[in-house]
């Protein structure tokens, strides 16, 4: 018997045979739509580092959702900025704070329909632009791990009285996934699921986002609690102490350059894994498909696609709107 050679093209041949036996899809209920939404503004703002990204009004957000639950996208994401910020983000738990009342709009809106989730954090409502509490030490201000937990657990209630599906606490401090946990179960909300930024990486890839969200330190940056970029065990540390402390999902962030460590965490645990492709990720796209040096929509959708192939169940990106119109275009 005479066995042929191997050709592996033969699956390749045709756009309907790579479909069929395609090892990764990507569908719009794996997407996750990021929104800002910002205080005393009559207009949509237009981010520049994000073309394409604004700031919304509460009425251009309601719009933003409609539109992203028409097309089949899987949750939405909300940050918010607010008119006033102050040292300890007072409006991140005001029941009447830019969050809280667009989360009240959307839960009207679209709440029955879709997963709504809330950033967890505080450098959008601190006038310092950190993730915490500041205490003063002989060597400085620092961000106080404790006082800060203390902080987190009032702005999960908040979300959570307001309508929020799940929270998701991204300032990397030390127990803030069991502070949240008990606070949540205390109250009344052992419904409301966390989602652990465990793996959030000190990336220069978030630029664009503290334009969007008005959020950059005003002293120091975020290294003494964001993830050392060359480290990848430390990752699984992380995301095994949020289980331990009750994170019902757990997210990786950012996603390109981390993908080797998705595919660690994805190994590492049995919950569903988020992967965030970040404003910076977003912002390179679009530069480089501006000055057409390569087609944007096939990059969009090669990027997505590896993000899941890397093992995210689900990807939150900017383009999760307009990629789940793709998608559903190509069916």
């Amino acid at each position: 018997m005479v066995v042929g050679p191997e050709r592996p093209r033969r699956l390749r041949r045709t756009p309907a045979l790579r479909r069929l036996v395609a090892q990764t899809r990507v569908s719009p209920s794996d997407l996750v739509l990021p929104l800002f939404v910002k205080e005393g503004i009559a207009e949509p703002a237009p981010i520049a580092s994000m073309p394409g990204v604004v700031q919304h009004t509460r009425d251009s957000l309601r719009k933003a959702a409609v539109e992203a639950v028409a097309e089949g996208v899987g949750g939405l994401i909300l940050f918010g900025v607010p008119e006033e910020k102050d040292a300890v983000g007072s409006a991140a738990d005001d029941p009447t704070g830019i969050v809280q009342v667009a989360l009240g709009d959307l839960v009207s809106e679209v709440g029955d329909q879709t997963v709504l989730i809330t950033d967890l954090c505080l450098d959008e409502y601190t006038d310092h632009g950190h993730c915490g509490v500041l205490a003063q030490t002989p060597s400085g201000q620092v961000v106080d791990n404790d006082a800060t937990l203390e902080r987190y657990a009032s702005i999960a209630l908040a979300q959570a009285r307001a309508g929020a599906h799940v929270v998701a606490p991204s300032g990397m401090m030390d127990g803030q996934v069991g502070a949240i946990r008990n606070s949540l179960d205390a109250a009344g909300f052992s419904d409301v699921a966390i989602l652990a930024y465990s793996a959030k990486y000190a990336s220069s890839f978030y630029g664009p986002f503290r334009d969007a969200a008005e959020c950059a330190p005003r002293f120091g940056d975020r290294r003494s609690y964001q993830q050392d970029v060359a480290n990848g065990d430390e990752a699984l540390r992380e995301v095994a102490l949020d289980l331990a402390e009750g994170a019902d999902m757990v997210m990786v962030k950012p996603a390109m350059a981390y993908l080797d460590v998705l595919r660690r965490v994805s190994d590492f645990v049995d919950v569903p894994v988020g992967a965030y492709q970040v404003s910076g990720e977003y912002a390179m796209v679009e530069a480089a498909a501006a000055n057409g040096w390569i087609d944007r929509e096939s990059v969009i959708l090669e990027t997505v696609t590896s993000i899941r192939r890397a093992g995210a169940d689900f990807v939150l990106t900017y383009w999760a709107t307009e990629l789940a119109r793709m998608l559903r275009s190509k069916v």
